[in-house]
């Protein structure tokens, strides 16, 4: 379920959208009521209650007392069965209700009666006393006699009392048109340009001829000015825009505006800080996703937990966690490593490449011309390994590394060296609940070759960088490498299955070629020996055209390799054409950033944004920041740089997708822990943190029930419900990491 590409359910044409990129609604239909008592003026048949609770009419409502101490949403629920829905059809979910005391978390759900228990909309909205009125609108994908209406209000310590009223579920309702507040119309990057760098903006406008823009200081003043290009229709988003270049202009400052067409845009700064502590900040995101530690609260203020999985109630654990029934006979110790996204499951092909990025970032900084190592060492992220002599970015890959290592299948048993694939909990839990705070059971899923390839991968890259501070574990990881690689090579088309989705995501694939490239170039990189090198020259992905216009991520791994056998010295034959395509690589996305009014290197086929598109385009910018440093020319850092306006508000919502970085920022992720959303007692996530993005497939209900027929760009909403277009994840924060040190160094 989980980052996977999947099909593009809706996508509307871009007539009518010139400004806001949003669908005209469809014409009215007649609205018919689906649910039966939804009033309970005298009982509250047909609705039904779990065992536990219990209901009954009280002033007119229905109010249900709910027991404390249960693990699960869906322990303790109220519910109406046997509601058709049909597909196609829009819907208007409505009612009234009230908690006591405040503060508690209902889940609304309209979905399938009996298993699998799919859900077809969900909302969580946060009762008060006084009690709120709650309506939302969504389609049906599925035609069903089956359907169901429940309130999960379980999961709390407490016991506490829930009242609800006025319940209705309207059939042939025309879906409510999401309109986002995306601000003024100057579209800018909300959080700096360098002094020496580009700098560009999006106007979106009606005019089709030029217009003056003004570039003001914080005291108002003007201090340069000059013309727009009008763009015509941006594919991306359906506005009509023009593109504002101001890269003459190099004094720094805070504070700046972008005045044109009668808007201001929202302030940002020209200078290279925010880039230095964004460096840092996106970074220390990984500290706070680690499992199997304590959270100190020195170190992150607002952030301290509990351990999670630690085998401490109600955990059940990760130090002796089976297989999945049939899957082995033996428990593997498994603590430690990061919590992958917004669950609380650890996979290792995504942990794979998010470690793999996190140490090319340093790797960058020791080879690159324009590279600071000093910038990441010892000291620089507060975690509790500071202090030790090792550089911190080392010191928090490594949290993930042993936890990588763990996942190897021990000796002398079946398919001995393989990875399993990934471990998570045996059902989904619902939001929010702290890792230490998770009932479930744990389970290991089955090895495969993608899983066992990222190990080689990632520990043969380790192997070369740690070896200066720690020689035994550089010895261990090699070693590790090694046995992973032969077992890959004995089970190559070991693949996970895409229909094992409960409990956590499914990170299926079914080509383990660019895996094998990878590793088989990593294993090179830090050997020399001649069977690898035998091996990346054989490999089809050595000649493919592997920069396509989604990007690299956990699914598509070969420009990992080639990246750093592009960068990384060695004596490999044909070394010269392989840094020759990746420098061809970034010409190809330079070319798209240019052709973009909004300026990023990423145009996917038929404008269908990928689920986490931010990190996509940010990966395409490491591309370019890798030719950059291959070559030295301007053209590269400067696109590379240009890359970063996008993700920092210069993009059709006018937001910036890393909390806390720009006026206007996502803040409200989709995650367990970080859900000040959901309970005002937990917080955001931290600063540095990037959202999913955009996502043309919108595949949770929250954003199906918002965005329907949404463009490109407008395929995304800051809720903590849309775990399609707002999840937080380690391989995002990776590319983010990345590119937010190759920017730091060009100031």
């Amino acid at each position: 379920m989980k980052r996977r590409r999947t099909v593009l359910l809706t996508l509307a044409a871009l007539l009518g959208t010139a400004l806001t990129g949003v669908p005209a609604p469809p014409a009215a239909a007649d609205p018919v009521e689906q649910l039966k008592n939804g009033t309970f003026d005298t009982t509250i048949d047909p609705w039904w209650t779990t065992t536990n609770v219990t209901a009954g009419v009280s002033g007119g409502q229905l109010c249900a007392d709910v027991p404390g101490g249960t693990a699960n949403r869906w322990d303790a629920a109220v519910g109406q069965n046997d509601v058709t829905l049909k597909k196609g059809e829009s819907y208007k979910f409505s009612f009234k209700a009230t908690g006591s005391p405040e503060g508690h978390v209902v889940r609304a759900v309209v979905g399938l009666q009996v298993a699998p228990y799919d859900t077809y909309f969900e909302v969580s909205p946060q009762l008060s006393v006084s009690g709120n009125t709650y309506s939302y609108t969504f389609t049906s994908p599925v035609d069903t006699t089956q359907g169901q209406v429940a309130f999960q209000a379980g999961g709390s310590a407490d016991a506490w009392r829930f009242c609800m009223d006025d319940i209705s579920l309207l059939g042939g309702v025309p879906p409510e048109v999401y309109q986002p507040d995306t601000g003024p119309r100057v579209r800018v990057n909300q959080v700096a340009y360098l002094p020496s760098g580009p700098k560009n903006a999006t106007l979106v406008t009606d005019a089709t001829a030029k217009l003056p823009w003004q570039l003001k200081d914080a005291g108002g003043a003007t201090v340069d000015h000059g013309w727009t290009v009008p763009r015509g229709v941006d594919v991306s988003s359906g506005q009509n825009v023009h593109s504002i270049d101001f890269g003459d202009y190099r004094r720094p400052g805070k504070g700046f505006t972008l005045v044109a067409d009668g808007e201001t845009s929202r302030p940002f700064d020209i200078g290279t800080g925010a880039y230095e502590q964004l460096r840092l900040d996106s970074v220390k995101y990984y500290y706070t996703q680690r499992s199997g530690i304590a959270i100190r609260d020195d170190l992150r203020p607002g952030y301290g937990r509990a351990a999670g999985h630690l085998d401490v109630a109600p955990n059940q654990g990760d130090s002796h966690v089976p297989c999945q029934p049939g899957v082995c006979d033996y428990t593997l110790d498994v603590t430690g490593g990061w919590y992958d996204a917004g669950d609380h499951g650890k996979y290792v092909v995504n942990g794979g490449i998010a470690t793999w990025e996190l140490l090319s970032t340093y790797e960058r900084e020791k080879l690159a011309r324009t590279g600071e190592p000093e910038k990441l060492r010892d000291g620089t992220l507060a975690i509790p390994e500071s202090a030790n002599k090792v550089p911190d970015i080392l010191d928090e890959a490594r949290w993930e590394l042993e936890f990588l290592l763990k996942m190897q299948v021990p000796d002398g048993q079946p398919l001995a060296g393989m990875a399993h694939h990934k471990i998570h909990d045996a059902q989904w839990t619902g939001l929010p609940l702290l890792p230490s705070d998770d009932p479930q059971k744990r389970e290991l899923h089955p090895p495969s070759t993608q899983a066992t390839l990222n190990l080689a991968a990632t520990a043969a890259q380790a192997a070369r960088l740690y070896r200066p501070y720690d020689r035994a574990f550089a010895a261990k990881a090699l070693t590790a490498a090694r046995k992973a690689w032969s077992a890959a090579l004995a089970h190559p088309t070991m693949y996970a299955s895409a229909s094992d989705g409960t409990g956590g995501g499914t990170y299926d694939d079914t080509n383990a070629t660019d895996e094998f490239y990878w590793a088989a170039a990593e294993l090179y990189l830090t050997t020399g020996e001649k069977e690898f090198a035998d091996y990346v020259r054989n490999s089809p992905m050595n000649t493919a055209d592997i920069f396509g216009p989604l990007g690299f991520d956990w699914g598509r791994t070969a420009a990992a390799g080639r990246l750093d056998l592009a960068t990384v010295p060695s004596k490999l034959p044909g070394r010269d054409k392989i840094r020759q395509s990746v420098v061809k690589g970034a010409e190809r996305y330079l070319a798209t950033l240019r052709s973009q009014p909004y300026g990023m290197p990423y145009a996917p086929d038929n404008n269908v944004y990928d689920w986490g598109s931010s990190h996509q385009i940010l990966n395409n910018g490491v591309v370019l920041a890798t030719a950059y440093d291959i070559t030295g020319a301007s053209k590269y850092r400067d696109g590379a740089v240009q890359t970063m306006d996008y993700i920092l508000g210069r993009n059709a919502l006018n937001i910036s997708y890393v909390t806390g970085y720009g006026e206007v920022n996502s803040h409200n992720q989709h995650s367990r822990w970080y859900a000040h959303e959901l309970d005002p007692k937990l917080p955001n996530p931290p600063h540095g943190t990037l959202a999913g993005g955009p996502n043309s497939s919108i595949q949770d209900p929250y954003a199906q029930s918002k965005l329907q027929g949404c463009v490109g760009q407008f395929c995304y909403i800051d809720d903590i419900q849309s775990w399609s277009t707002n999840e937080t994840a380690i391989n995002w924060n990776a590319a983010l990491a990345r590119m937010a040190s190759f920017v730091a160094d060009q100031g």
